[in-house]
């Protein structure tokens, strides 16, 4: 790989490339802050698309996407005197070191659940009020479960072995069947959605990401279904003009591919 001194030249050129196209480009001149979000938060799915694709060439190239978002941020920045690529850099590198003191002070740790405590632990002492303000409100609310659940078991507030949680999706389901029987769709909905939180739970228990696991079979679901799709345009019949048991055998087909 290239060497410290290579990377910092390579850093040095977007850098400047991010100068000169915001001096002299009608398009990156307007940009702002506010205009750059959406396109940030788009990035940031195509990347995670790619690393569940398990394409190196195209998280590379997502990876600088993402680079070139940060540097451009940070130029938007600097023409008010706000910050720059600097204090970006710096205010990382502050953070990391002030939440590892097991690496850069004198604290001593067994494993990886001591550092997730100690981390959450100093953002209190950071000031933060409550272990889940660094939760953003715009997260998908499956990424904001795993999130919650995450930070909360980091000070402690957590169940003890898989098996309580894997008792506690039974309860939430059978909670679940009785508003299901009872027809009252806003209570309905609220059981609806502990299963969905205790399933998450449960997932972070058997060290799965759900959203990675659901993105996984939406992705198997729609090879299979894309499949089904071609071979009734083989056949030049529509969808719907199949019976499910036609339909079947092109899915026990698709299952084998």
């Amino acid at each position: 790989m290239n060497k410290r001194e290579i990377q910092l030249k390579a850093f040095d050129r977007l850098l400047t490339i991010m100068d000169e196209l915001r001096e002299q480009c009608p398009w990156d001149k307007k940009q702002t802050l506010q205009t750059l979000r959406h396109l940030t938060i788009e990035e940031t799915y195509e990347l995670g698309d790619a690393i569940l694709d398990n394409d190196l060439n195209e998280v590379k190239n997502e990876l600088g996407d993402l680079l070139l978002h940060i540097v451009f941020y940070s130029r938007i920045g600097s023409e008010t005197n706000s910050f720059d690529i600097a204090d970006v850099a710096n205010s990382i590198c502050d953070k990391l070191i002030n939440r590892h003191p097991h690496i850069y002070g004198d604290v001593a740790v067994t494993g990886e659940e001591d550092v997730k405590r100690n981390w959450e632990n100093i953002k209190l002492g950071e000031g933060k009020k409550s272990v889940l303000e660094g939760v953003p409100n715009s997260l998908p609310a499956l990424v904001k479960a795993n999130r919650i659940q995450e930070k909360v078991a980091g000070v402690g507030f957590d169940w003890e072995r898989p098996e309580q949680v894997f008792e506690k999706v039974k309860e939430e389901l059978s909670e679940l069947q009785e508003e299901i029987n009872l027809g009252n769709r806003d209570k309905l909905e609220a059981e609806f959605g502990d299963v969905l939180f205790s399933i998450v739970n449960y997932a972070r228990f058997l060290d799965i990401n759900p959203e990675s696991a659901l993105e996984r079979t939406n992705k198997k679901f729609i090879k299979r279904f894309q499949y089904l799709e071609s071979k009734a345009k083989e056949q030049r019949k529509k969808l719907k003009e199949m019976s499910l048991d036609e339909m079947d055998v092109y899915w026990e087909e698709a299952k084998k591919i």
